[in-house]
């Protein structure tokens, strides 16, 4: 299956998940699409509905997250689960939303009854929750009539849970907006994501509605989560392809993570839990995670963030190895050459960003050199820092003919590092994201860093914080009792193919 980052299009076939209770028969009358599942998945009475999203949402409170400044916020992830399951997960969206904060909402859920291709817009005026009405913005009807991608499906509206439980929250923390519901079948993402894309200005949230994985047992559920979640906050689409139950919403997912490699947009983890931590047993449990993305206020493309795909990855390293090569006095193969020449003609290469170059020798370190601010294009970077790895790391002495054919080479992406504000050590570790930020740390003259990939080696946060001390100079709890000052940065990484 050709991977959505490679800008080409590719179809998802996604096996349809029933739910096994029954909804309410009536839905329209008038114009309204009437609540369905009001009674089953959350309170039916306006009064109860309120005080349960609002018991939710102090708990949610309780959570502390490190919000960007000086960012906006552009995209949620929301579980859709039952109140009693997810209700809690969900309502940490009350960390990041607030009243009239934004004109238009675009809800995009998955289809779990109908079974349909691409996706269903309902031609109501308005959805009905105990809460109240919320109209359809007009944005809506333009979508139905601009593509065939897009139509009316009242089997969807008579069944569909996905975005009806997801209204009442949003009326509780935006009150006054307008929304686009989306409901999502079998369908082609990227095209989904380009007609989608013009809808989004300043005043328009996009938010998906999905939860994660399903039916696992309970520790099986987490650590499948655990690297679902990952793999969001990275932005690795074609990795959440490669296999089976990650999210019932997978479609409105790569949507979201097409829209944030594009634009720009920072994930954040506000919340994790499954419903074994909730209501449910642990046997069997369904993962919920809620997630915002967070970008500057205007849409215009962030070029300095656009994922490379794995092709330009892989002729990377091919250029890290012939420039090695090359300086060995090793002859270079006319076809592989040219081959790799016509791979880096790619202008998303020549975006100024910090690179690193690391080399490996049976899985052991064999040098590693790079820079952290984006002063050079990406080319110049990986050239100039494989020189550096193979030759000038003084911790290794250079690097051999007799050596350059055992060498593995990881080739490292760098967003532009973000400075971390904290209050003590406890607070650092805790705002620190494991497998996720690559971290600078700096006190005075004496600086490191390790790249996110050393948290495999060190994946706990105060051993990871201790030895980057010492790499530093340090003493190893410097973290813990003096003041320093921390960067994060998050880095896109390709390891050779041979």
């Amino acid at each position: 299956m050709k991977q959505l980052c490679k800008g080409l299009i590719l179809s998802i076939l996604l096996a349809v998940c029933f739910v096994s209770i029954q909804p309410a028969e009536t839905v329209c009358a008038a114009g309204i699409r009437e609540a369905v599942w009001a009674g089953r998945f959350y309170p039916a009475s306006r009064s109860e509905l309120e005080q349960t999203i609002d018991s939710l949402t102090f708990q949610a409170k309780q959570t502390r997250v490190q919000i960007p400044p000086h960012k906006q916020l552009k995209a949620l992830i929301l579980p859709h689960a039952g109140y009693i399951y997810s209700g809690l997960t969900a309502a940490h969206a009350s960390l990041v939303l607030r009243e009239n904060q934004f004109d238009k909402v675009i809800l995009m859920g998955p289809d779990h009854r109908v079974g349909f291709n691409n996706c269903a817009i309902s031609d109501v005026d308005a959805y009905e929750t105990p809460l109240g009405l919320v109209s359809l913005n007009k944005d809506a009807a333009k979508l139905r009539a601009s593509s065939d991608l897009f139509q009316s499906i009242p089997a969807s509206d008579r069944v569909e849970h996905s975005l009806e439980v997801i209204l009442p929250f949003l009326q509780r923390y935006l009150n006054k907006f307008e929304f686009i519901p989306i409901v999502m079948g079998r369908g082609n993402a990227r095209q989904l994501a380009a007609a989608i894309e013009p809808l989004l200005d300043k005043n328009t949230l996009l938010i998906v509605s999905s939860d994660l994985s399903h039916f696992l047992p309970y520790s099986e559920a987490v650590e499948r989560d655990k690297k679902t979640i990952n793999m969001i906050l990275k932005l690795e689409s074609d990795k959440l392809l490669k296999s089976s139950n990650r999210a019932c919403g997978i479609i409105p997912i790569l949507i979201a993570l097409e829209m944030a490699g594009k634009y720009g947009w920072g994930p954040v983890l506000l919340h994790y839990s499954n419903s074994g931590d909730t209501a449910g047993g642990r046997s069997q449990v369904v993962g919920y995670a809620a997630i915002a993305f967070y970008g500057d206020s205007s849409m215009q493309k962030h070029h300095n963030h656009q994922q490379i795909n794995p092709q330009l990855g892989q002729a990377l390293i091919k250029l890290a190895r012939q420039t090695i090569m090359e300086r060995l006095g090793l002859k270079i193969s006319g076809k592989g050459s040219d081959l790799v020449a016509a791979a880096l003609k790619d202008d998303a290469l020549e975006v100024r960003r910090g690179t690193f170059v690391t080399l490996k020798i049976a899985g052991n370190l064999r040098g590693c050199i790079g820079s952290l601010a984006a002063k050079e294009s990406i080319l110049d970077g990986v050239k100039r820092n494989a020189v550096n790895a193979a030759f000038h790391d003084p911790r290794f002495s250079p690097l051999t003919v007799e050596e350059i054919e055992d060498v593995d080479i990881e080739i490292s992406i760098l967003t532009n590092p973000q400075p971390l504000e904290y209050t003590n050590g406890v607070d650092l570790i805790s705002k620190l994201r494991v497998n996720v930020d690559g971290v600078i740390l700096q006190k005075g003259r004496a600086s490191a860093t390790f790249l996110p990939q050393v948290w495999e080696q060190l994946p706990r946060p105060e051993n990871f914080l201790s030895h980057l001390c010492v790499k530093a100079g340090l003493s190893a709890n410097a973290w813990e009792n003096t003041r320093l000052k921390i960067s994060t940065y998050q880095v896109q990484y390709f390891e050779e193919k041979k």
